[in-house]
């Protein structure tokens, strides 16, 4: 028998689930000479030049352009021009075909892109005398992509820019990583692209992909800038010219491998159909743990795209994104990718990982959880007539949270926004978006009304205050009631009496025709028996 429902397959046809980190995009720079003053402190008070111009830029360019030149000779490594428009990521496989050694650099590729830079300006002094002025600016430069393969990370690529201040990007795969470390251990897998299908150690698999750290990034990192020529010399860098590493885009995945390709095309059809407003703020408030007002930049969407005949689900907010779709007909994997750290109030360091995984992996987990619950809210009876009646607790009453009331649907929807927020809610919050979903000014919402259904809801046990605190959390029983409540109204009853009620405007749907008989047999009835209108 296949299962029908999403809870039913991600609770019974998943024979193997794995979360770790993805695809990593570093950059890779010396925090000194990110600013114009810090490079003319680095040629003046450094170097002790007198002035710092991009002549001497100019000087260090060509020497590092040199001495990569030599390395590729030395090495005798395959240098490749990369044409406008041409995927790196194929080259590479083509040439990891025929690569032999358990690590060492696979070719270097050379391609002409847009880059920061600093430059040399003439300006005059009110005397009219000319000085040279450094400025930041950006310029076509040459960058040359170093393609290597590490014992420990597998592939990997380090493209440096040739200009000063010679910023880099490391770019590296988790699942890689994984993969190298079960092989080191002698642990049988079965591969999956960018990915494992399975495992004869299952827990210590998850282990490895737990225990890919900033720590073990920056040391692949430095390993290489030791192998690889350095556009800062010794002396430089004992100066404090050193490069450190912050976090342009991660890539967070679970993987939950299906054991028949059926229950994956099963789960799509079923996301699909139920789960097309993700992309509301209210839902992406609830899945990626924070607030959305009108000022939130980017755009809040939901998208399906099909290639071929597989399905992806696509949820936005602000820079990030998370993406749902059946991999190689074998998997389900949930990808959360994160473009800019700053969209948590999270700095970009490489330190700042731990805290990207957690949000990452939470948001991963709350889809599954959110498109779940879809299917799996339902109240009984006496909870539902619980909700809608007054209930006193401790001496304390409050009122029924009654079912479609315009001002208690609002606050079912603010109840969905703080779900599983780390640190809760507070009263000033629930002001805000209340006032932002039922359309009032929030100065029509005092402290009172406030703190009259934050009182109404902890009595009915939807929410509960966190201990020496005024912060609140959304309970279990609190976030499926307000999910019901809210899909019963926005899917069943709203279109319902849309579809029923009589009007100008009603479209003739089957559920109007079906009304419409029945109000027509109802009035022969009534004229049939004579009865009085």
């Amino acid at each position: 028998m296949i299962a029908q429902s999403v809870a039913e397959l991600l609770a019974d046809h998943v024979r193997l689930t794995v979360e770790g980190i993805d695809r990593m995009y570093l950059n890779v720079y010396v925090p000194r000479l990110q600013c114009a003053y810090g490079a003319v402190r680095f040629f003046r008070d450094h170097r002790g030049q007198a002035l710092a111009s991009s002549a001497l830029m100019g000087q260090m360019s060509r020497r590092f352009v040199a001495e990569l030149d030599r390395f590729i000779a030395r090495h005798r490594l395959p240098l490749v021009l990369f044409t406008k428009g041409q995927r790196k990521d194929d080259v590479m496989i083509e040439h990891l075909r025929r690569f032999q050694l358990k690590e060492g650099v696979v070719f270097v590729g050379k391609a002409q892109e847009k880059a920061s830079v600093f430059r040399t300006q003439k300006r005059r002094h009110p005397n009219g005398r000319a000085y040279p002025w450094i400025i930041k600016s950006t310029a076509m430069v040459n960058h040359y992509y170093i393609y290597a393969v590490d014992d420990e990370f597998g592939p990997f690529f380090l493209k440096f820019c040739t200009y000063f201040p010679y910023n880099a990007k490391l770019c590296l795969n988790g699942h890689e990583y994984a993969k190298r470390q079960l092989e080191r251990e002698g642990i049988t897998y079965q591969a999956l692209d960018n990915g494992v299908l399975s495992c004869a150690d299952p827990q210590r698999l998850q282990q490895i992909c737990d225990g890919l750290s900033a720590e073990r990034i920056d040391r692949l990192l430095r390993k290489w800038l030791r192998f690889l020529p350095h556009p800062f010399t010794a002396a430089d860098r004992k100066a404090g010219h050193r490069y450190d590493v912050s976090i342009l885009q991660a890539e967070f995945s679970l993987t939950q491998v299906l054991d028949r390709p059926v229950h994956g095309r099963l789960f799509f059809e079923q996301v699909i159909r139920e789960n097309l407003d993700l992309g509301r703020p209210d839902e992406v408030q609830l899945i990626f743990d924070r607030r959305i007002t009108r000022r939130t930049p980017g755009g809040l969407r939901t998208r399906i795209l099909t290639q071929g005949v597989t399905p992806s689900l696509h949820v936005y907010y602000k820079s990030t994104r998370i993406k749902q779709y059946h991999k190689e007909q074998r998997a389900l994997r949930t990808e959360t990718t994160i473009n800019n750290t700053y969209d948590f109030g999270i700095g970009k360091r490489l330190h700042n990982l731990p805290k990207l995984r957690d949000i990452g992996f939470r948001a991963n987990r709350r889809l599954l959880e959110v498109e779940r619950l879809s299917y799996d809210c339902i109240l009984t009876e006496d909870t539902f007539q619980q909700i809608n009646g007054p209930v006193e607790r401790a001496g304390q009453r409050a009122s029924g949270l009654r079912f479609a009331e315009p001002r208690i649907h609002a606050l079912w929807h603010a109840v969905l926004l703080f779900r599983l927020l780390p640190n809760g809610f507070r009263r000033a919050d629930l002001r805000t978006h209340l006032a932002e979903l039922s359309g009032r000014p929030a100065e029509t919402l005092g402290p009172g009304a406030m703190t009259y259904q934050l009182r109404r809801l902890r009595l009915h046990g939807l929410i509960e205050r966190q201990p020496n605190s005024h912060r609140y959390h959304v309970t279990d029983s609190g976030f499926r009631a307000a999910l019901f409540f809210t899909r019963t109204y926005n899917h069943l009853l709203r279109p319902g009496l849309a579809a029923a009620l009589p009007g100008h405007h009603s479209v003739p749907t089957r559920l109007k025709q079906a009304f419409d008989a029945l109000d027509a047999r109802l009035t022969a009835s009534i004229t049939q028996l004579a009865l009085a209108a």
